[in-house]
């Protein structure tokens, strides 16, 4: 088999579950699968490729212009049908070439027209042609392009977006409440886990019975690290630290002798790592924007969350917030300040920062990645 798996750089989710597909693919199928993951909208068009760099400057910049950015995508339908995709034949001459049995979208806006594109490509052979969507939640904020009532399956991580799937037209039989589709290290035993953070704790110099900070970044390693640093350190609180820098090496250093200054809080400031789940064990909580990878991550792994909203809040963030408003398995804070607040809350008041691992468990939903990689294997 030959799996295709299309996917965009808007943000860091989409690529996460692109690889953990294919890591999961690997490990059941072996070398009995090919799995290919292709940054379609990037590798497509030129204007494409700037809309994907504008949408993570907005990120990075200024969260809150993204509803500005979100609704015009909702409207242009840019990707809605074959025919008025920019650069089509570079992608149909890929799918002539390589021929894949299966392709697996994992972003909203390559559910419509590239799926068509592939079937005229191989008329002869179509491939079967399928959603994963990692949402959490439906309304606003969560894309009407996510769901194709002619897709050849859709899997999703909640009930409510397998219900938006249903609603447009879906056939009950092609959809499958998968769960999340993380990578294999979050799914080891608890004690592999616990020896992990063990080990990554000794490896820091860290105390393992202290309370633990993670301050999260995606892989453009845009972050608020600094301000929420400055805030914790006057509160005069002991802490542990861990800021997250991604490849941001200016943001390392600043972050490194802001360290130095501060000796009463331990800070740690670490590059891209794919020891995430270690850290999320060793942490007591992580702070981080309300993605649905981040987010996933902590829900799966029991760690107490606090939403990151400073500067705004995007509309394909807010369905997370909401989905975590319903499970209150989160907290919330719009600036340095309030981040700082409920990081010392949680700190002066076990018993709260015990309630919210306990609603963590009861935000978890079913279904293991080997059930979404089998399901995508079957036959028609």
């Amino acid at each position: 088999m030959r799996w295709l798996i299309l996917t965009s750089s808007t943000g860091t989710g989409h690529n996460m579950r692109a690889d953990s597909l294919r890591q999961w693919a690997t490990h059941i199928y072996g070398d009995t699968v090919e799995v290919r993951i292709h940054p379609v909208l990037e590798n497509t068009h030129r204007l494409y490729k700037f809309g994907v760099e504008l949408y993570n400057v907005i990120q990075r910049h200024a969260p809150r212009l993204h509803h500005l950015y979100f609704n015009y995508l909702e409207l242009a339908g840019m990707h809605r049908r074959g025919s008025k995709i920019m650069g089509r034949d570079t992608f149909s001459q890929l799918i002539r070439d390589w021929r894949p049995d299966r392709i697996i979208s994992v972003h909203a806006h390559t559910n419509h027209g590239f799926f068509d594109l592939a079937r005229l490509a191989r008329p002869e052979a179509p491939p079967r042609c399928l959603t994963y969507c990692g949402e959490l939640f439906g309304g606003y904020g969560f894309s009407r392009h996510w769901a194709n009532p002619r897709a050849d399956g859709f899997i999703g991580a909640s009930p409510e977006v397998c219900a938006a799937a249903r609603a447009v037209g879906t056939p009950d039989h092609r959809v499958l409440f998968g769960g999340f589709l993380l990578r294999p290290p979050f799914y080891v035993a608890d004690a592999e886990l616990e020896a992990a953070a063990d080990a990554k704790a000794a490896k820091l110099s860290l105390d393992r019975g202290a309370f633990t900070v993670i301050l999260s970044s995606g892989l453009a390693g845009a972050n608020n690290h600094l301000a929420i640093l400055r805030t914790l350190a006057a509160s005069g609180q002991k802490l542990q630290v861990i800021a997250l820098c991604s490849r941001n090496q200016t943001v390392r250093r600043e972050i490194e002798a802001f360290a130095a200054a501060h000796p009463a809080l331990t800070v740690r400031a670490l590059d891209h790592t794919e020891k995430i789940p270690a850290l999320l064990r060793l942490a007591s909580v992580v702070v981080a924007r309300p993605g649905t990878g981040a987010t996933s991550e902590a829900i799966l792994l029991g760690t107490p969350l606090i939403h990151n909203g400073i500067g705004g809040v995007m509309p394909q963030e807010l369905i997370t917030v909401q989905y975590c408003r319903e499970h209150a398995c989160a907290r919330f804070g719009a600036t340095p300040r309030e981040i700082a607040r409920e990081i010392l809350e949680l700190h002066a008041h076990p018993e709260k920062l015990a309630l919210l691992k306990t609603n963590l468990r009861s935000a978890r939903p079913p279904g293991h990645p080997e059930q979404i990689v089998r399901w995508i294997a079957q036959p028609a």
